[in-house]
């Protein structure tokens, strides 16, 4: 135990002193909050306070996310090009600022889908621009290497840690402010970002990161490899399983399982209390084993607890299977950031827009795919379509890891 606490207060040190890390840290914080605060209450504000229907809500999120890709996408490879990204963080921010007060201040469909579509679609590059920027520091660093994965699960688990306790506050809020509360209140975490960034956060010198041949690649080719197009369905598919599993999980505890909305609370409850010490742990572990490992173990456990969930009988039963969500989250989010930057360590923008696209297109099938699996086969049988979805991405991994065994060529090939 005495050397548990040694070692984290040494990191907790080392992560102090890097320069900018801690105003980067500090700009996740008010990031998570926002987050948080909003994407809860998404259906909900969309449903009962605008009056959406279920498919209208439904073409207004696929919608949004398809922007949301494409704006992502664009600012992603921009940002690789240009010699500072932390005016794009500003823009981007300052875009979610724009985009949260049209929210708490309009309920016409139209206006909404357009602000959601651009303006939040640009702020939704805000967090991968925030983990590029988190990774450039580090690179800068003299940390060694492998040690890049345990820091960049810590600014993860920041991120993560807004989460324990923002969706509690947010309901407060939303329960004596309302829906223009709420949406000041993530517009005001929007501006913080901006404003920490614009005074805080030291501009990059010019030529201390040149602009490299990859980052005028397409990215088509970069999509393309072999190992970056294997992982990117595997993200999609694991992705899919998480939001399917998300919408569901109300309707089974209630109408199949018999329980209540406090058997609801506490089963969101729980994951969130074992992120933190799990995206630590496999933040260290990951400076001792190859990434690539713990991504098949986090896949693997997704199977693993999409399937028990297929055969609970009471809400009960789920309140400790609720840590092996906990676990496969922490590897499939923390982890898999640094997993995919590592693809292409020229360009953290672009690598971490990647797996950020990933869970978008992922969330899109899942909002797609509930009503007509759970209409068409039952709440419970949505979860034999989640343990399907993580199946064909475990196949997909360890596939891939076996191609590396046999010495088929899996490396990427990219050349400017």
């Amino acid at each position: 135990m005495g050397n548990i606490i040694s070692s984290t207060k040494q990191h907790a040190k080392t992560v102090m002193a890097i320069q900018d890390f801690p105003i980067i840290m500090l700009i996740n914080i008010f990031l998570g909050i926002s987050f948080s605060f909003v994407l809860p209450f998404n259906s909900l504000f969309g449903i009962d306070e605008v009056g959406m229907s279920n498919t209208t809500f439904g073409i207004f999120m696929m919608v949004s996310s398809i922007f949301g890709i494409v704006f992502s996408t664009w600012i992603a490879k921009l940002s690789d090009r240009v010699p500072d990204r932390k005016f794009i963080l500003i823009l981007c921010a300052l875009a979610g600022v724009i985009g949260y007060i049209g929210f708490a201040f309009s309920r016409n469909y139209f206006v909404l889908l357009a602000i959601s579509s651009i303006f939040l679609g640009i702020a939704s590059s805000t967090f991968a621009q925030v983990f590029a920027i988190g990774r450039e520091i580090l690179t800068r660093s003299t940390l060694p290497a492998k040690q890049l994965p345990l820091y960049m699960n810590i600014l993860r688990t920041i991120f993560a840690l807004s989460w324990t306790v923002g969706p509690a506050i947010a309901a407060y809020v939303l329960l004596y402010q309302g829906f223009i509360g709420l949406f000041v209140v993530a517009a005001t975490c929007n501006a913080v970002v901006a404003v920490i960034a614009l005074l805080f956060l030291n501009k990059r010198k010019v030529g201390s990161a040149p602009k490299t041949a990859a980052s005028n690649i397409p990215l088509k080719q970069i999509v393309f490899q072999p190992v970056i197009f294997v992982n990117l369905l595997a993200f999609t598919f694991i992705s899919t399983a998480n939001t399917l599993s998300t919408m569901n999980m109300a309707q089974y505890v209630t109408k199949v399982l018999g329980g209540g909305k406090e058997h609801i609370g506490i089963i969101f409850s729980i994951p969130p209390i074992f992120e933190v010490p799990f995206m630590l742990g496999f933040g260290y572990l990951a400076t001792r084993m190859k990434s690539d490992r713990l991504i098949r173990l986090g896949a693997l456990i997704a199977f693993i607890y999409f399937t028990i969930l297929f055969f609970v009988e009471t809400p009960y039963h789920i309140y400790a299977v609720q840590i092996l969500s906990a676990a496969y989250i922490s590897i499939t989010s923390g982890i898999a950031i640094t997993y995919f930057q590592d693809f292409l360590p020229e360009m953290p923008g672009t690598a971490t827009n990647l797996y950020s696209n990933s869970n978008k297109v992922g969330s899109m099938l899942g909002f797609l795919l509930f009503g007509f699996i759970a209409d068409a086969f039952g709440y419970r049988n949505v979860y034999l379509a989640c343990a399907a979805f993580t199946l064909i991405a475990v196949v997909l991994l360890f596939g891939l890891a076996k191609a590396k065994k046999k010495g088929v060529d899996t490396k990427l090939s990219i050349s400017g």
